[in-house]
């Protein structure tokens, strides 16, 4: 190892001893809703009056700053670091859309830069104090999360999936992934699982309802709870408006909040 990579690893074991718990929130597949359980997940988290930074590290599809309705700021650069964006008082978010100029340019990075990217946000990042350490990774079980998971010690992962059978294909190799890094795995939380109709007020199974529970029992791992789809949420997440705090009496941020719950080691200060 060189006297560089040493000092980064200083700096990254410097960084995480101040964060009590950190959390991987990954998905074996896109297009499961992960970033916005992420975000909430993290908004859920400072909401029980804890400390909490967000990091997304979705290289290529960073949405978490626009979900938060923190798009248009920007993160500081002082002596002690990179200073995250305060979404709130107890919520903290680092991203790569704050370091892109032009929020419609892709990055089109090898995963040697990737690697250096996910470093640089874990060790020159002053998140201070943190009681939770939210990772929003990107789907697969690819370079990004393999990255992270290798870089982090992970106090615990959860899979998030929705009821689909395509869905849970991927989330038991998502499973396989976790246990094959020794990543304590906290849960299975099923998104997108059923919706109460508008006009009728029955509730339509849009992509089935139960695989997600289904797939944790098999497993042996705890099912943390299942998140209804909330038209609602579209509408927040577009608008920057954080769903779960703009609709605290809607089901899904009641789903979200009794996932907090679920969550071995959460208690609200």
């Amino acid at each position: 190892m060189s006297a560089k990579e040493r000092e980064e690893d200083t700096k990254i074991s410097k960084t995480l001893s101040k964060i009590k718990n950190r959390l991987l929130v990954f998905s074996g597949k896109g297009g499961v809703g992960k970033s916005t359980v992420a975000a909430n997940l993290s908004l859920a988290f400072a909401m029980h009056g804890l400390n909490v930074g967000l990091l997304d590290v979705d290289i290529h599809g960073p949405h978490s700053a626009k979900m938060l309705g923190v798009e248009d700021k920007s993160v500081d650069v002082s002596p002690e670091g990179i200073k995250p964006v305060n979404v709130n008082d107890n919520l903290k978010l680092v991203s790569m859309s704050f370091l892109l100029q032009d929020p419609n340019t892709p990055v089109i990075w090898r995963g040697p830069l990737k690697m250096k990217a996910i470093q640089q946000f874990l060790g020159e990042v002053d998140w201070g104090e943190l009681d939770w350490l939210i990772i929003d990774s990107p789907p697969g079980t690819g370079d990004e999360p393999l990255s992270v998971a290798q870089l982090i010690p992970a106090t615990g992962a959860i899979v998030v999936t929705t009821p689909q059978e395509v869905s849970l294909m991927d989330s038991r190799k998502a499973v396989a992934f976790a246990r094959s890094l020794n990543l304590k795995l906290l849960g299975i939380i099923e998104n997108m699982s059923g919706m109460v109709c508008p006009h009728c007020g029955k509730e339509i199974d849009l992509f089935k309802k139960g695989g997600g529970k289904k797939v944790a029992l098999e497993l042996g791992i705890p099912f943390l709870g299942k998140i209804p789809i909330d038209p609602q949420i579209v509408i927040s997440t577009d608008e920057g408006k954080p769903f779960i705090g703009a609709h605290p009496d809607s089901e899904a941020s009641k789903a979200f909040m009794k996932i907090i719950e679920n969550i071995p080691g959460v208690k609200a200060h």
